[in-house]
Formats: C-alpha cells, sequence, structure tokens
C-alpha cells in the first residue's frame, strides 16, 4: 500500500515538473522594443511659399505655365543636393523694357527661369565660397552665374544682368529662396553686345545771379558808368570853350563899331 501510494506521488510529481518545464520553453523569447523609425523632412511646396511671400506672382505664372515648376520640386524633394531659387519681384518684370521677354521661344524661356536656380542648397554664408568660380544654373552648361560677397551683401553677376540679394524668403536644408532686385539675363540667349549703362541725365541749366559777373559780351554791348560819365564831362567843356569864344567875338565886334 506504501508503495503503491509513493509511486502516485512521484509521477504527480514528475507530471507537474515536466509541464512547468514545457510552458517556459514554449514561451517566446523577451525581446526590446524597436525605436520608432525618423520621421521625414517635410517637403516645402514651392507654389504655397512663392504665393506667400514678394510679390512673387510673375514669376510664379511664369514657372507654372512652363512646367518650370516641376522641375525645381523635384530638385528640392528627391534630390540631396537641394536648390537655391534668385526669385525676381514683380516690378522687376515691370520695369524691365528691353529686351523683351514676349519675343522668347518656348524653350529659351524655360531656359531662362531655370537660371535662377542652382541645383544645391546655399545658405547666405556660403556664398563667400563661391566667388572664384562660375557656378552652373539648372539651365545647363551655358548659363553661369558669377557671385561676389561684399560685407555680407550678395552680388550677383549674368552679363546681361547686375543685381543683388535683397532678402531672405526661405534658407532651411534642403531649400533655399532668395529675392533678387532684378530679373537674371543670359548670355546664352541674348548674346554678349551687351547694351551700355545709360548716361546720367544732364543737370539743368541754371539762370545767373543778378551779382554774377557779368561775360565780356555783355560787357562791351553795354556802356560802362565811366564812359557815359565821360561824355558828359566832354560835352559841358566843349559848351564852356564856344561860350567864351562868342563872348569874345562880340567884344571885339563892338569896339570896332
Amino acid at each position: 500500500m506504501k508503495s503503491h501510494l509513493v509511486f502516485i506521488v512521484s509521477n504527480t510529481l514528475l507530471l507537474v515538473f515536466c509541464s512547468s518545464a514545457f510552458v517556459q520553453s514554449a514561451s517566446p523569447p523577451s525581446l526590446s522594443p524597436t525605436p520608432a523609425p525618423a520621421p521625414a523632412p517635410e517637403f516645402v511646396n514651392l507654389t504655397d511659399l512663392l504665393s506667400v511671400a514678394g510679390p512673387f506672382h510673375t514669376f510664379l505664372d511664369k514657372i507654372q505655365s512652363t512646367k518650370v515648376i516641376d522641375t525645381l520640386q523635384n530638385q528640392a524633394n528627391n534630390t540631396e543636393q537641394g536648390v537655391t531659387i534668385f526669385v525676381p519681384k514683380d516690378s522687376a518684370f515691370s520695369s524691365l523694357k528691353k529686351p523683351s521677354l514676349s519675343k522668347l521661344t518656348d524653350d529659351q524661356l524655360k531656359s531662362l527661369l531655370l537660371f535662377h536656380a542652382l541645383p544645391h542648397y546655399y545658405s547666405l554664408a556660403e556664398f563667400k565660397n563661391l566667388s572664384k568660380t562660375s557656378q552652373t544654373t539648372l539651365a545647363g552648361g551655358q548659363y553661369t552665374l558669377n557671385f561676389t560677397d561684399v560685407s555680407g551683401t550678395v552680388h550677383i553677376e549674368s552679363g546681361w544682368t547686375s543685381t543683388k540679394v535683397s532678402s531672405s524668403v526661405h534658407s532651411t536644408n534642403p531649400v533655399a529662396v532668395y529675392q533678387v532686385d532684378k530679373v537674371l539675363l543670359p548670355e546664352a540667349i541674348f548674346g554678349t553686345d551687351i547694351p551700355p549703362t545709360p548716361a546720367p541725365a544732364p543737370s539743368p541749366d541754371v539762370a545767373p545771379d543778378a551779382d554774377s559777373p557779368k561775360s565780356p559780351d555783355t560787357e562791351a554791348k553795354s556802356p560802362s558808368s565811366s564812359s557815359l560819365g565821360k561824355s558828359s564831362s566832354y560835352r559841358v567843356i566843349s559848351m564852356g570853350i564856344w561860350s567864351h569864344l562868342v563872348l569874345a567875338i562880340s567884344g571885339g565886334l563892338a569896339l570896332f563899331l
């Protein structure tokens, strides 16, 4: 009887031990939590940006009608280099008389608009390192810009255009947008026969003051007071001589009579 009871207790303990070991082996291993992926950078919508800044309506209308906006947006969103855009204000287009942009072909207009962008993001401080070489724009190899940093102000030279960056509209990698005072005109479209800068208008003639010295001609034409005085004295002396002569002749006739 005792041996039978020992057998039952031992089998029970063995069954419990095996069950707990199975549960432990079947439980999945504990894993450390996986960190959440970093959020993707927020894309800059160039259409929205240029719509509220500026006013840049003329430039925005032209890059939209020519589909250049798609090229700029793709460069901003899908490349590691980013993009730098120089945007003229509406007044820069309205003041542009010659050459006229209305005579450009569709391809030339697209190139002119792409001429306003560099295929790389540049902060204003980085333009100090660009002064020694010409920078190729998104328009291609023939379309280059030259930059000069003058006491922190970025000056741009395109051959036909000399202007400067007047303000920073947006400058966060990968997109930089800067306002410029003039439309950038490339030599690749308009040639190297750059019109000379017009001379400043001559200053208006000012009438001479009353006390200013007279010219020699004026002095020759107008008799001086000294000349008038001499003429008067001469007439008085002549009259005195004639009167004495008349009196002498009268006295001589009286003696004879």
